[in-house]
């Protein structure tokens, strides 16, 4: 298990390099990115924002309950926009993403593998690395803290919608409190996660599509194994990176 793992590992990464070594000419297809950006990004805005506003809405709730027994109501504020940023935003987006947009882009790479189109591609001298993996690889990345972004708004807005029109703390102290509290680190610290974790997952997704068993049974099996795989590298990198910043 130990000497497959470590096979696995030296597979992505030598993935990973070809990778890399095709992401300058991929920018030079600008169009190619954008098309990327918007599958991974755009088409996922629904969700993202939804999932935003209760998360947002029900860190309130259970703020406030905390809060109150403290007699710490006002900084209900700080609290929810510190929860979104350093943690909630990223790591619930990232889990979205994987569970959209990562299997989309299983998917679709594999099912370009299972029809042969990608060995066709190769037979014509066009590089599927530079065309088809480095465009969504690109795309992913940097959709990831863009979403972060407006989950994190959204979050806010449900957080002030349930704290200042439900619970009816001040609208003034709520606001005021978050500003004073919030500095640019917190900031860094959600958009260095958002990367890495867009980073992580759109490489698990592109690499189990490209690598997927030309068949139905193994493009299901690569886009199981993006989403698990996806979802428990987010904690990890995530644990490691608060613990970095602590």
């Amino acid at each position: 298990m130990i000497i497959g793992g470590l096979r696995k590992l030296g597979q992505v990464t030598l993935f990973l390099g070809s990778l890399l070594a095709q992401c300058g000419p991929a920018l030079a297809r600008p169009r190619l990115v954008v098309h990327q950006i918007y599958n991974a990004g755009a088409r996922s805005l629904i969700i993202i924002m939804l999932s935003g506003l209760f998360v947002g809405m029900v860190l309130a709730l259970t703020g406030i309950d905390l809060l109150a027994r403290f007699g710490s109501e006002d900084v209900l504020g700080v609290a929810a926009a510190l929860g979104l940023l350093k943690e909630l935003g990223p790591v619930v987006t990232a889990l979205l993403f994987a569970g959209r947009a990562g299997t989309s882009l299983t998917s679709e790479i594999g099912l370009m593998r299972a029809t042969d189109q990608l060995t066709a591609m190769e037979m014509m001298a066009v590089n599927p690395m530079r065309y088809v993996a480095a465009p969504r690889f690109l795309g992913g990345i940097i959709a990831m803290p863009l979403l972060v972004a407006i989950f994190d708004i959204v979050g806010l807005f449900g957080a002030q919608l349930v704290g200042v029109q439900q619970m009816k703390v001040n609208a003034g102290t709520f606001w005021s409190q978050m500003q004073g509290a919030v500095h640019l680190d917190d900031v860094v610290e959600g958009i260095i996660k958002s990367l890495s974790f867009g980073f992580a997952c759109t490489l698990i997704a592109v690499y189990e599509g490209y690598n997927a068993s030309p068949t139905a049974e193994g493009v299901g099996l690569a886009t199981t194994r993006t989403v698990v795989a996806s979802a428990v590298l987010t904690l990890i990198i995530d644990y490691l990176l608060t613990a970095a910043f602590l």
